[in-house]
Order: structure tokens, then C-alpha cells, then sequence
């Protein structure tokens, strides 16, 4: 997630960066439907990676007229079909690791959603600003790291194949603006060694599920300069991906309210890659301010737009980051819930 602890980092300084009932009349309502192929639906989704431990802490979900329903189906309900899972390797509290994710990704496909796994490639969080090595990795040379990429990647995805759970995607890192596993695979220091560490992860991926796409994911999904020095190092590495991801924040673009020139530059850049590499494009992270959900839903309704306006059907979905978060949950203020545990306005761009 970008710049996770929004409200930590602006009054501190500190930063930790961290369905399908649906009406659009391009996207499937039966994730299923064999009329259609499960990949030309619209991913419309969220990142509910908190959920469980939020459950473990008593927070409560509610629809509209305040009955207490169960997160997922609620998300659903509201025109969601895709859940996106995070995975750290070995978390100090447990969460998001294999038993966990398995323990959300069950619940998700139980209800027909289609799933994204996420590998970060850490104990915690990696994102731009943080990329460290997992504590039993920090010895471990480049051809070790992608011998330990390789073994992490492939068991956990066996234990949800092993459980008749197949993600339709799954990203190997997380907002690897400068590459990860620093500082070996730093992109600035050596792409060769972060292009071998994705590839690592595609090829794990591709030996458990041959059909799951492979994402490579950056934040700042309007800067173009960025995806492209990334992707052509990528590329000219020997790196292989089969979708761009990318993290939409408006905030960090230049504010919140900016969100219109924002969500423009994304498209520019969308189209970019596509013509660039022949990727596929997603917004697989977005989020606004929960108390703003007038102006959320605008800048969702116009993402989603935008990314189906991509070239030649290349924009393939938008998830939202951790809607269901309320009421100070971690400090984190991004979230589409309402204090007292409903879907705000925001998530109508959804339906």
C-alpha cells in the first residue's frame, strides 16, 4: 500500500509504508457464466488483507440497514468479484502468512470471487520505501534469494491448489518502485539482480498454476518515467510479466483534490505500457480519504472509466485497498467504511 500509515505520516513524519451481483452492463454477473471467459470480466475488487485480524479484535461490518453481514459477502454485495490477499513470509504476529491467507482466500472463492495473491517477498510491509529481506533470508547471496523466492512462491500457492483455490493473478512483489529484497535486488544498484529475482517468482508461479497471471506492481501509477525505466530494465534483463500493476492515490499525486488530473495521467500512462511492452494494465491499490465519499465515488467512477478506455482492452480491473477499515483501525484513514461499520458512498462506483 503507498505510504501506508497515512495519518502517522503527516502529523509525525514517520512513514510505514506499507462478486459479484454486478449491473455494468460489460461485466459478467456470474463469475462463472460459461457465455463468457473469466478473464474478460472487469476486475472490480479490494485488498481485504486486514479483515481477519479485524475480526479477531471484534470489528463488525454492516450493510445499510445495520445488519451485521460477513465482510466479503457485504463487498460482494456491493458489485465486487475479486479479492486481493497479501503474503508475508514469516510475520512476527502471524498474520498474512500461508495460514492465514489460506484462511481468507477459502472464504473468497467459497463465495465465487476471484482471487489475487500478493507476495511481498518480507516479514512486513515492502513498498517503495521499504524493501527487507525476510530475517531467515538477510545471509543469503543473489542465486540463494532466488532459490528462497522460487521455494516460498511455489509452497504457498501449492497449499491454495492443494485446497482447490486457483488465484487468477499474482503479483511477485509489492511496489517495487526501486526493486526488492534489498539490497541485492535494488533496482538502482542492480536490475540484473532484481529482473532475476522476478523471474524467479514468474517461473514459481507458472510451475503451480500455468494459466495465473503474473503482475509486477509499482506505486505511483501516474508516473510514467518510472514504470518505464523499471520495465524496460525488466524487460532488457530478461525479466518476464504478464501484467503492470499500479497504485492509485490521489493524495500523493498532488492532493486529494486533484484527483481528475491525476486519474488522466494514469490513463496516459496505462496506454503507454501497453504500446510499450503489449502488457495488460490494473489498478490493483486505490484509496481516498473515508470522510470525503462524495468525491471518492467521482474519482472511482472515473478510474474505472478511464481504465476501460485503455487500448485494445488492455485495462482489466481496479481494487480498492482495505475499504472495510473504520473507526482509527491501525491509524489508517484511507479506508471506505464509515464509523460505525458501513460502506460508505464511495463504494457505489463499484455497482
Amino acid at each position: 500500500m503507498k505510504k501506508i500509515f497515512y495519518t502517522i505520516l503527516l502529523t509525525t513524519g514517520f512513514f510505514c509504508f506499507a462478486i459479484t451481483p454486478v449491473s455494468c452492463g460489460d461485466d459478467n454477473p456470474n463469475p462463472k457464466d460459461t457465455t463468457r471467459t473469466e478473464t474478460s470480466v472487469f476486475a472490480k475488487g479490494a485488498d481485504i488483507s486486514w479483515l481477519t485480524e479485524m475480526e479477531t479484535s471484534n470489528k463488525k461490518f454492516y450493510n445499510s440497514s445495520g445488519t451485521a453481514t460477513e465482510c466479503i459477502s457485504l463487498l460482494k454485495s456491493l458489485g465486487m468479484n475479486s479479492i486481493r490477499l497479501r503474503v508475508w513470509v514469516n510475520p512476527a504476529n502471524g498474520w498474512n502468512n500461508t495460514d492465514d491467507v489460506l484462511a481468507k482466500a477459502r472464504r473468497a472463492n467459497n463465495l465465487g470471487m476471484r482471487i489475487m495473491i500478493d507476495f511481498h517477498y518480507s516479514d512486513t510491509w515492502a513498498d517503495p520505501g521499504h524493501q527487507t529481506k525476510p530475517a531467515a533470508w538477510v545471509n543469503m547471496n543473489v542465486t540463494n534469494l532466488k532459490t528462497a523466492v522460487a521455494n516460498h512462491t511455489s509452497a504457498v500457492l501449492t497449499t491454495l491448489k492443494n485446497n482447490e483455490i486457483t488465484p487468477e493473478w499474482v503479483q511477485v512483489g509489492n511496489e517495487t518502485n526501486d526493486g526488492m529484497l534489498w539490497e541485492d535486488g535494488r533496482a538502482s544498484v542492480s536490475m540484473a539482480n532484481y529482473a532475476a529475482l522476478t523471474l524467479a517468482g514468474y517461473n514459481a508461479v507458472k510451475s503451480v498454476f500455468p494459466s495465473t497471471k503474473v503482475i509486477v506492481h509499482l506505486s505511483d501509477g501516474y508516473n510514467n518515467s518510472m514504470y518505464r525505466w523499471i520495465f524496460d530494465g525488466l524487460k532488457n534483463n530478461g525479466a518476464k510479466w504478464d501484467v503492470i500493476g499500479m497504485s492509485v492515490y490521489p493524495y500523493w499525486y498532488t492532493t486529494q483534490n486533484d484527483w481528475a488530473a491525476c486519474n488522466a495521467k494514469v490513463l496516459t500512462n496505462m496506454n503507454d505500457m501497453v504500446s510499450r511492452y503489449g502488457s495488460e494494465v490494473m489498478v490493483v491499490e486505490c484509496g481516498m480519504s473515508w470522510d470525503s465519499p462524495l468525491v471518492c465515488k467521482n474519482f472511482l467512477t472515473d478510474l474505472i472509466a478511464k481504465v476501460k478506455l485503455v487500448n485494445n482492452n488492455k485495462g482489466i480491473g481496479v481494487m480498492y485497498w482495505e475499504p472495510q477499515c473504520y473507526g482509527g483501525w491501525k491509524n489508517y484513514t484511507l479506508g471506505a467504511f464509515d464509523n460505525s461499520g458501513k460502506p460508505t458512498a464511495a463504494l457505489d462506483a463499484f455497482k
